[in-house]
């Protein structure tokens, strides 16, 4: 199956604020944004199925790729619980620290941990194989997508972060 995963375009939010599942708006660049995406990404076939999360950011774009989207909540980012909407320099730096050196199995205060994130993503990757798509196309973010592509490729969580997402970026896989 080819999945192509693409982050979603700019969020209309403040530089340094936390936000995970935060239903944040896109910016006014947005149609500036998607015109590459639309270009590289053919859903011309029947055979292509469109997933994203349901968060405003992904759910905007996806709708312009396809009018058949399929949301799930799995795929929305890491859910930061307290943190949520706060700009990360007025977070507690002891829970920060806390949460910094292990962020794959610390979770943030009434949020979740990476390997949360990671079970809820693989459960819909595993879920997602069993119909036998051709051609899958997911909208979500990039916590999501480096979840899923180090699932895929037998990475450590530890080392997901070493892949570099830009807003609206298309990566394309074989699974």
């Amino acid at each position: 199956m080819e999945i192509i995963l693409i982050r979603h375009t700019t969020p209309k939010i403040a530089k340094g604020i936390c936000y995970g599942q935060s239903d944040i708006d896109v910016t006014d660049t947005f149609l500036e944004e998607i015109t590459p995406i639309l270009q590289e990404v053919s859903l011309d076939d029947s055979e292509t199925v469109v997933y994203s999360s349901p968060l405003k950011r992904c759910k905007k774009l996806a709708e312009k790729l396809s009018n058949i989207v399929l949301f799930d909540d799995r795929l929305k980012e890491l859910d930061f619980g307290d943190w949520e909407l706060q700009n990360w320099n007025d977070i507690n730096k002891e829970a920060l620290d806390i949460w910094m050196n292990d962020f794959v199995k610390v979770a943030t205060t009434n949020g979740e941990s990476y390997l949360d994130l990671h079970a809820r993503t693989t459960s819909f990757l595993l879920e997602i194989a069993k119909k036998e798509y051709k051609k899958v196309v997911i909208v979500t973010h990039a916590g999501v997508i480096r979840s899923l592509f180090s699932f895929i490729n037998k990475t450590p969580l530890e080392k997901s972060f070493d892949l570099k997402l830009q807003y609206a970026q298309v990566l394309k896989i074989k699974y």
